[in-house]
């Protein structure tokens, strides 16, 4: 499938978790998607297992814990905690996986990717929402377009 339009069907979700939402925001990663998804009219849920609220709002400590479920999670932890995000979302059904990746390593993990897909999920193994949709805006889009040409943001999942 083409990155674009798995990720059109992505920004279709309306219930996105986004796992490794620091407590302390500054720039990182997860908390600039986190806030943007929810500025743009998305039900969006924080997990952190270390925190009881970020940015304002009620933090949860796994995927499990969040009342209703969700469509989709946006993966932004270290690589090493993708394995086990991804394996909790496809225990629960989620089938709309997007593992966050700018220019350094992000999220993305081999075998959380290789997982997520043999069991039916769909896995964005790199890029970052907000290059895409509604969500997106003129530096998101531009940074798409770099990175994809250095292999940091997949053609095809």
């Amino acid at each position: 499938m083409k990155l674009k339009d798995a990720a059109d069907d992505f920004l279709t979700s309306k219930r996105i978790a986004v796992t490794g939402v620091s407590r302390t925001p500054g720039s990182h990663g997860g908390n600039v998607v986190y806030q943007r998804l929810r500025e743009r009219g998305y039900e969006v849920f924080a997990v952190n297992p270390n925190a009881e609220q970020v940015e304002g709002d009620p933090a949860f400590a796994d995927l499990s814990s969040i009342p209703g479920g969700v469509d989709a999670v946006v993966v932004a932890t270290a690589p090493k905690h993708a394995d086990e995000t991804v394996r909790e979302a496809c225990e629960l059904g989620v089938t709309k996986i997007w593992m966050h990746r700018s220019i350094d390593a992000g999220s993305v993990s081999d075998t959380a990717t290789r997982y997520g897909r043999e069991h039916g999920a769909t896995v964005i193994d790199g890029g970052c929402p907000l290059m895409f949709g509604a969500a997106s805006d003129g530096g998101h889009r531009m940074m798409c377009r770099v990175l994809t040409l250095f292999g940091r943001v997949p053609r095809q999942v």
